[in-house]
C-alpha cells in the first residue's frame, strides 16, 4: 500500500528504484576470553585485517583523486598507526579476541582525540569509521559504507561522509535519502554536485526496508514507499517536462521581463570548471580556495602554486566575472599552521579573516598570487573575505588588498548577522557584498548546520534569514553597489526568484543548479518575484514561506 512520508527536499529531480542501505556501524564484538596459546593466531588475524583495510582505503583514494584521497590516506595511517597496532596486541596477549582487542583500543584513543578539544572532531568520525571497517572485516560482515550493487538504487543513510561516497558512482545511485543533516549539509551539496535527486531530514528513513520501491522527489521532499503504477507516471511525466523545460533555457539568466540575474557558479578548483561552463555559468561567485590549504595542513602553499592554481579558473571564463573568497580556515576546517588546538568552540573562534588577520603574511602571499595570477587577462576578478563581522574587519582586508597591490574589486561576506545588520556600514570599506546563506542562517539560528535535529532551522526559507537578506540588499542598493548570494539557497529555483524579489543582484550555485534556475527564473517577471518575497517575508516558518511565495508565483 502507497505511503508518503516528508522530509526536506535539497536536490530536484525524481529517483524511482530499490532502497539500499548504507552500511551500518558494526555492533560491539562480544568480550570473551580466549586462550593463551590462541594469541598468536588473533594477533596474526588482526594485524592482516589491518592491512587490508588499509590497502582498500588507499585504493579507494588513488581512484578518487582530490580531497576525498587525502581524507582516505589519513584514515588508512589511523589504520596502521604502530601505537594502537600494540595496544591491539598486547590485549590480545591477555585474552581478547582479534576483534574485541581492536573495538577496545580503538575505543581508548577515541576517548582520547575527544578529549583533545572541538578541533579534533573529525578525526574522531574517521577514526571510528576505521574501526567499523577492521571489526567487520574480523567479524565477516558486510562492510559498512556505500553497497555493492550491479543495479541503480536509492541509497538511504543516516548522513553521508566524503569517505563515505569518494566512489559514489552517479549511474548506479539514483538518489540519496538520509536521516540526518539539512539543506547545506554535506549530503545535500553532494546530491546537486552529483546532479542527483536527494531528500533529508527524514526520521526513520533507516526503517525502510532493503528492496522496497520507494520514489524520491527531491523538489518537494516526499518519498512514497511502494508507489503505484498512476503515482509513477505522474512523477515520471513531471520529471521530464522539467527536463525538456531545461533542454529550452538557455542564456544568461534573466526574468521573463528582462531583469538580469547573472547565474554565477560555486567552484572547490580547477576540477569543477568544466561542468561549470558546460552548465553556462556567466562566472564564478564563490572559489573557495582551501583545496590549496589542506594539501598540506602542516604549512602554506608557495605563492607559483597558489599563482598557477588560480589561473587555470580565471582563464576559463574570459570576460566573466570570478568572485575568490580568501582561505577560510578554522572551525571544521582546520590547519595545523594555523588555527588553535585548543579553542573550546571553534565556530566562534578564531576563524576566517580573523586567522589571516593573525597572520598578515599568509594573507598577503595568497592576495599577491591572485594580481599576478590575474595579470593579462580580460577576467573581472573580485575577492572577498569571509566571516566579516562589522566595519573594522572590512577596513582590515581593504587595506590588505591595496598593500599587496591587487588590482580587483575587494568585497566583505555577510555570513554573521552583524554584517547583515550593519551593511551599510560595512560598504563604506568594500566594493560588494556576498551572502553566505549557510553560515548566516547556522549562526543566526544558533544551529549547527550538520544536525539533522535542526533542520528546520537551517532552512533558508525562514523569514528571519530573509529579513536579513533584504537588509544587506536595501544597504548595497543605497551605496550603489552589488550584493549576490553565494550560498546553498540559490541552488533552489523557487528560492532563487525570491532572493531576486528581495534585491538580490546576482546568484552563484552548484553548476547543476543552473539550468533549474534559469528555466524557472525566465518563467516570471520582476514584479511577481517582489511579490513572491513580500508574501514569504509576511510568514512566520520557513513553510508557510515557501507555500506564500509558491501561491504568488503559480498565480493562486
Amino acid at each position: 500500500m502507497e505511503t508518503t512520508l516528508r522530509g526536506v527536499g535539497v536536490s530536484h529531480g525524481v529517483a524511482i528504484g530499490e532502497v539500499r542501505h548504507m552500511g551500518t556501524a558494526v555492533l560491539e564484538p562480544p568480550a570473551k576470553q580466549i586462550p593463551t596459546d590462541e594469541a598468536p593466531r588473533e594477533q596474526g588475524r588482526a594485524r592482516q585485517a589491518v592491512e587490508a583495510v588499509a590497502a582498500d582505503l588507499i585504493a579507494r583514494g588513488n581512484l578518487a583523486g582530490g580531497e576525498a584521497q587525502h581524507v582516505l590516506e589519513a584514515q588508512a595511517m589511523m589504520a596502521q598507526d604502530p601505537e594502537l597496532m600494540a595496544d591491539v596486541e598486547r590485549r590480545i596477549t591477555v585474552g581478547s579476541t582479534a576483534e574485541r582487542a581492536v573495538y577496545d583500543a580503538f575505543a581508548a584513543y577515541r576517548a582520547l582525540l575527544a578529549n583533545a578539544g572541538e578541533y579534533l572532531a573529525g578525526r574522531v568520525a574517521d577514526l571510528d569509521d576505521v574501526r567499523n571497517r577492521i571489526v567487520a572485516r574480523l567479524l565477516g560482515v558486510p562492510m559498512p559504507g556505500v553497497p555493492d550493487s550491479d543495479e541503480p538504487y536509492v541509497l538511504i543513510a543516516r548522513d553521508l561522509a566524503p569517505a563515505d561516497t569518494a566512489l559514489l558512482d552517479p549511474t548506479l545511485v539514483l538518489g540519496f535519502v538520509t536521516e540526518e543533516g539539512g539543506p547545506t549539509s554535506h549530503s545535500a551539496i553532494l546530491a546537486r554536485a552529483l546532479g542527483v535527486p536527494a531528500v533529508v531530514a527524514l526520521p526513520g528513513a533507516g526503517e525502510l526496508a532493503e528492496g522496497t520501491v520507494v520514489a524520491v522527489d527531491g523538489s518537494t521532499g516526499d518519498i512514497f514507499v511502494d508507489p503505484s503504477e498512476e503515482k509513477r507516471a505522474e512523477l515520471t511525466k513531471a520529471a521530464e517536462e522539467r527536463k525538456a523545460a531545461l533542454a529550452a533555457s538557455s542564456g544568461p539568466g534573466a526574468t521573463s521581463d528582462g531583469h538580469k540575474v547573472p547565474l554565477l557558479a560555486n567552484v572547490g578548483g580547477p576540477a569543477d570548471v568544466p561542468a561549470a561552463v558546460e552548465a553556462g555559468a556567466e562566472g564564478v561567485g564563490l572559489f573557495r580556495t582551501e583545496f590549496l590549504f589542506l594539501d598540506d595542513s602542516a604549512k602554506a602553499p608557495s605563492e607559483a602554486k597558489q599563482v598557477e592554481a588560480y589561473r587555470k579558473v580565471l582563464e576559463a571564463f574570459p570576460e566573466g566575472r570570478v568572485v575568490v573568497r580568501v582561505l577560510d580556515a578554522g572551525a571544521d576546517k582546520p590547519l595545523d599552521f594555523l588555527t588553535p588546538a585548543d579553542e573550546p568552540n571553534p565556530a566562534l573562534g578564531v576563524r576566517g579573516l580573523r586567522t589571516l588577520l593573525d597572520h598578515p603574511q599568509v594573507l598577503r602571499t595568497q592576495l599577491t598570487a591572485l594580481a599576478k595570477a590575474a595579470e593579462g587577462l580580460p577576467v573581472y576578478l573580485e575577492v572577498m573575505a569571509p566571516m566579516v563581522a562589522d566595519r573594522t574587519d572590512a577596513r582590515a582586508f581593504a587595506d590588505a588588498c591595496r598593500e599587496a597591490g591587487l588590482r580587483a574589486k575587494f568585497g566583505a561576506m555577510v555570513e554573521i548577522p552583524s554584517a547583515a545588520l550593519r551593511a551599510r556600514s560595512i560598504l563604506q570599506e568594500v566594493e560588494f557584498l556576498s551572502l553566505g546563506t549557510n553560515d548566516l542562517a547556522q549562526y543566526t539560528f544558533a544551529a549547527d548546520r550538520q544536525v539533522g535535529a535542526v533542520s528546520r532551522l537551517q532552512d533558508p526559507w525562514q523569514p528571519a534569514l530573509l529579513d536579513l537578506i533584504a537588509m544587506s540588499t536595501e544597504a548595497a542598493k543605497a551605496e550603489g553597489k552589488s550584493c549576490g548570494v553565494c550560498g546553498e539557497a540559490a541552488s533552489d529555483p523557487l528560492l532563487a526568484c525570491v532572493l531576486t524579489g528581495l534585491g538580490v543582484t546576482s546568484l552563484s550555485m552548484g553548476a547543476a543548479s543552473i539550468p533549474y534556475v534559469r528555466a524557472t527564473l525566465a518563467k516570471h517577471t520582476l514584479a511577481q518575484c517582489e511579490r513572491a518575497a513580500a508574501a514569504a517575508r509576511a510568514t512566520d516558518t520557513a513553510e508557510e514561506a515557501r507555500l506564500a511565495a509558491q501561491a504568488v508565483l503559480s498565480g493562486e
